[in-house]
């Protein structure tokens, strides 16, 4: 029907426009993107609607947002490396919980309190105590919300009175002798871990001080108290051993104003709803079997579809960037963790060996050395290199019961990892295109805001000085060949080699560390890798580890939570799902199934069992984005009235046209957008 100049349809409008988004670093207020403008056009065929006139789709990708709505974008917190005044508020307020526990606990001793990314925590040691009436001994304290409001309250007391914050520098017997005056003895192990000379001592007024090497505000005065929450208590092992005492540690945040402490919280209340385990169970993805072991995922039906699709995909790109896929075993002699240097360098996050034949083997923890073996399997000539190899190696590595977390830490997970070996003068571009590979990866999973980080040499490192300086200017020079911003970590590469760090940003404002490129003159020299170069000499490759994912299950976590389970038409494990009126309808919505999974779309069949309302409910409630109600009508037309979970009712379609429709939108990863008028097509 025709209006004004204008087809009115009930349809998905594509004239918002398709968009593609390239990778911008965090802090851009807009997204770079190409835009192409299109529209759609309907035309009816008995009450169905067709596809082949239409210059768009039913479908359209990730829309760019005008200016209008990058203008009303939510306003971007803080951090500590952005914000230098933030970081020492957040160390102050530390200071001062801790002051405020032990004037309302006496008992407590403190330890550590260091600033962390959205507030800071502070760890406490509860004895048991002695009743002075009855001379009975009492529980150490266990601590409460109720003692939280006591401690906030006593905080807000100690920033009224406006304390200044005093540095002072002392000896370290002089620190000693503060220390044993006061009785607090996991300082005077704190101390003992102190290498520098002098010591520094913050205090707070002369009501309490600690050992600390700042920075803090000038005064308590300057905290608002208002924008300082206390959070949580959790348990923690001194020293991070569990044979050492059990602490309480008080998780608080802290920013500038109230207004950022909402939006925090806010932020956070969004978080609780996005939580991946709880997302994961609902929608039926994976589980923990703790009668199996903790940290062990087990991949359910519909969350193996999701994975298998997130593998093909990763596969598919590595292939048609050049790589190779390879596979290693699970275990190894232990001779060879000994040569690679993990055995006497991550000794304690290895399981146990176990004997075969009276030879000891080892569930391996990396990937990495059995590349190396692979490398060295033949003669290479520098004509052979690079080599690209990528791999879906698990791994497993031991982890404290207290530390696990649903799939962000586990004991047992699948690295999407990769090995480059090259010549020296190839490093940079390697780089530039592992760098691109990653952009083009993590933006199908629309993420395109990120932090990048470079690392350089550390006092105690492998390789000669003119390597590093080569390295890293190869990183560098990738990075700036790009025009991509970073920053840089001086002193913070691994001891074998200079790395790029990248951070991705989630929607509700959260960074996750995922992918890292690092250069590796270890492994080479302890392998003896070599290559014969045009001089007829032998060299040394350069090796880099790589990871996009950084591990499948911490990634599909974050993805969970990202789209809040609403997952990628591409990626979600029923695209479709037809749902019968009538048991006489049912072969046919079986016929259209078998069909649609022939094309490769993920399609299927309620059991009809319920009322048309709650099958509908049903599938919504599933994440189900498309559902097509099938009744005689539909069966005897050979139509679906399909339904978006998203849209709503969006009319009758051919089920041809709907279904070549899917599969484009299925391997272009587009998404639906929205319904609204579409101007009618011109006629030429």
């Amino acid at each position: 029907m025709k209006f004004g100049g204008q087809v009115m349809a009930s349809f998905f409008t594509a004239a918002c426009a398709r968009s593609v988004s390239a990778f911008v670093p965090i802090g851009n207020s807009r997204p770079l993107v190409k835009k192409v403008n299109s529209a759609i056009t309907v035309t009816g065929v008995s009450n169905s609607r067709s596809f082949s006139d239409v210059s768009s789709r039913l479908f359209s990708a990730v829309v760019e947002k005008d200016a209008t709505a990058a203008a009303e974008e939510e306003e971007e917190l803080p951090t500590n490396e952005s914000d230098i005044d933030l970081l020492k508020l957040r160390h102050t307020s530390a200071h001062v919980m801790a002051m405020a526990v032990q004037q309302t606990f006496p008992e407590a001793q403190v330890t550590i309190g260091p600033w962390i990314d959205n507030g800071f925590y502070y760890d406490f040691f509860f004895p048991e105590t002695t009743d002075a009436e009855t001379g009975e001994s009492v529980p150490s304290r266990k601590l409460t919300d109720a003692d939280l409001k006591m401690v906030k309250k006593a905080m807000d007391k100690i920033i009224s009175k406006n304390y200044p914050i005093v540095r002072e520098e002392v000896s370290r017997e002089e620190a000693k002798k503060r220390i044993e005056e006061i009785g607090e003895p996991f300082k005077l192990e704190i101390l003992d871990s102190i290498k520098t000379e002098t010591i520094t001592i913050y205090s707070i007024g002369e009501e309490w001080w600690d050992l600390c090497a700042g920075p803090h505000v000038e005064s308590t005065g300057q905290l608002p108290k208002k924008a300082i929450a206390l959070q949580s208590v959790a348990g923690a092992y001194w020293r991070g051993d569990e044979n050492r005492e059990m602490l309480q540690r008080i998780y608080a945040t802290a920013w500038k104003d109230p207004k950022q402490l909402k939006l925090y919280k806010k932020r956070m209340e969004e978080a609780k709803k996005r939580d991946h385990r709880l997302l994961g169970k609902k929608l039926d993805l994976f589980s923990i079997q703790e009668d199996a072991g903790g940290g062990l995922v087990f991949w359910h039906p519909k969350g193996s579809t999701v994975r298998r699709k997130i593998e093909d995909f990763w596969k598919a790109e590595h292939i048609d960037k050049g790589y190779d896929i390879v596979y290693t075993p699970h275990i190894a002699n232990l001779d060879l963790w000994k040569t690679s240097g993990h055995f006497d360098f991550y000794k304690e996050g290895m399981f146990d060996q176990m004997d075969v034949e009276n030879e000891v083997y080892q569930i391996k923890p990396m990937n990495c050395p059995f590349h190396c073996l692979m490398y060295k399997d033949a003669i290479r000539s520098y004509r052979d290199l690079p080599f690209r190899w990528g791999e879906l190696g698990t791994v497993y590595r031991y982890e404290r019961s207290g530390t696990l977390h649903g799939l962000m830490r586990v004991r047992g997970f699948t690295q999407d990892d990769a090995h480059i070996f090259c010549l020296p003068e190839q490093l940079q571009s390697e780089i530039v295109d592992v760098l691109k590979l990653t952009e083009n990866i993590l933006t199908r999973f629309g993420f395109n805001k990120y932090e990048l980080m470079v690392s350089t040499r550390p006092d105690k490192s492998v390789g000669s000085d003119q390597i590093w300086e080569d390295a890293t200017n190869a990183l560098v020079g990738a990075l700036d060949e790009l025009g991509w911003e970073y920053g840089t970590d001086e002193g913070g590469g691994a001891f074998y080699g200079p790395k790029i760090d990248l951070k991705i940003k989630d929607a509700i404002g959260r960074t996750w560390q995922c992918s890292t490129v690092q250069c590796d003159f270890n492994l080479p020299e302890r392998f003896d890798l070599e290559y014969v170069s045009a001089e007829g000499t032998k060299e040394r490759p350069i090796m880099v580890h790589r990871a996009i994912f950084g591990s499948l299950e911490r990634f599909f976590g974050i993805l969970i939570e990202n789209c809040a389970g609403e997952l990628p038409f591409w990626l979600t494990p029923t695209q479709m799902k037809l749902l019968p009126v009538t048991d006489g309808v049912k072969e046919y919505c079986n016929e259209v199934a078998a069909k649609a999974n022939k094309m490769g779309l993920r399609v299927e069949v309620d059991r009809g069992n319920e009322r048309l309302a709650k099958q509908i409910r049903n599938a919504e409630q599933g994440r189900v984005p498309v559902m097509a109600v099938v009744g005689v009508k539909e069966m005897e037309e050979g139509t679906l009235a399909v339904r978006s979970r998203k849209l709503g009712d969006l009319g009758s379609f051919s089920v041809d046209d709907l279904l070549s429709e899917l599969k484009r939108c299925d391997d272009a990863a587009e998404e639906m957008t929205k319904m609204g008028e579409v101007p009618e097509k011109n006629e030429e």
